[in-house]
């Protein structure tokens, strides 16, 4: 079988190489970085020093969800505030982690105001955002923005082609069903801190295995059965031009427990308990398929949170080379 590469756009980007490099598997934190089991809403008060904990010990990437509305029903409010405006800040007071979007639901913004702000974050950041992008699974929140909720995966495609189009052309010209026009008369500034940002597919977003395998440069899923991942990651491969390394994470619910040795509960395909001895056989073992990133949702952990941050910068990345590498570089 041909060997997959990165694309030549991404083989010199270094938030992208930070989180995923092929082989290896690395770790990033799905915001507020934190447990808050005992409600939807999280206390924020510590948003920067976990961050800011969190790039100083080598965790790859911070990733933000796109949660406009808090809906009871669904019962979590995500990191409370927005996936951009909290880029814009993370930029400022992290030095080395990719920051990245988990996803923004395209379907419910304006593609061109996401084009510029996320060429805004990756200039302030220094060329460190991965653009995360989804088709979004409240449902509730579709009539209060005015838009269908049948046809979010049309429009999911034709916004990453928007962005791509502003992102990477001058004065571009072209058409689109949903959204706006462009005559090549006007132009969005900033571009980007690199000739073309790294866009990620979250979850399915509607559409099948080829079009992911050919359009997105990685794809981050959750709820997956760790014994399909490597068939998950064969599937891509193959799927692929025979070229392209498109490299495949996915994100869990983690309760860490504070014997090290508690034996790994999974429910659900997201939602994991378990000692750091059993995760580190567990992961061991994905990163043995071909699994390049898990991102971990800290929410149900009822131990304080820098506690759990520690216990995972300092017992269990270690094992990791690719963490150690990061970290190497980050110093």
């Amino acid at each position: 079988m041909t060997q997959l590469t990165l694309p030549s756009h991404l083989q010199q980007h270094a938030a992208f190489k930070r989180v995923f490099q092929p082989g290896k598997l690395t770790f990033g934190l799905i915001a507020p970085f934190k447990g808050y089991p005992e409600g939807p809403i999280p206390d924020m008060d510590d948003h920067r020093e976990l961050a800011q904990m969190a790039d100083k010990g080598g965790i790859s990437a911070l990733w933000l969800r796109d949660v406009p509305f808090y809906d009871p029903n669904f019962g979590d409010a995500g990191q409370v505030y927005d996936p951009m405006v909290d880029l814009g800040y993370l930029a400022g007071v992290t030095n080395n982690i990719a920051l990245g979007t988990a996803g923004i639901v395209s379907p419910l913004r304006n593609p061109v105001l996401t084009a510029k702000q996320a060429a805004s974050v990756d200039r302030l950041s220094g060329g460190r955002l991965l653009l995360g992008m989804s088709s979004g699974d409240r449902p509730v929140e579709y009539p209060a923005f005015g838009y269908e909720f049948n046809n979010r995966a049309d429009r999911f495609r034709e916004a990453w082609d928007v962005v791509r189009l502003l992102t990477e052309n001058s004065f571009p010209k072209g058409s689109t069903e949903y959204y706006g026009n462009f005559n090549g008369g006007i132009d969005l500034v900033p571009k980007p801190a690199v000739p073309r940002l790294p866009m990620i597919t979250i979850g399915r977003a509607r559409q099948d295995m080829s079009w992911i395998a050919n359009h997105s440069d990685a794809w981050i899923w959750h709820g997956v059965d760790p014994k399909r991942s490597g068939n998950i990651v064969k599937e891509i491969a193959e799927l692929g031009d025979g070229q392209t390394w498109h490299p495949f994470g996915y994100a869990n619910f983690l309760e860490l427990s504070e014997n090290p040795n508690e034996p790994l509960r999974l429910f659900n395909n997201i939602f994991m308990r378990a000692g750091r001895n059993t995760l580190m056989e567990f992961w061991k073992q994905q990163e043995g398929v071909g699994v390049s990133h898990i991102t971990l949702n800290l929410k149900p952990s009822q131990r304080p949170p820098k506690e759990v941050l520690q216990e995972l910068i300092e017992d269990v990345l270690p094992s990791f080379s690719a963490a150690s590498e990061t970290e190497a570089t980050a110093s």
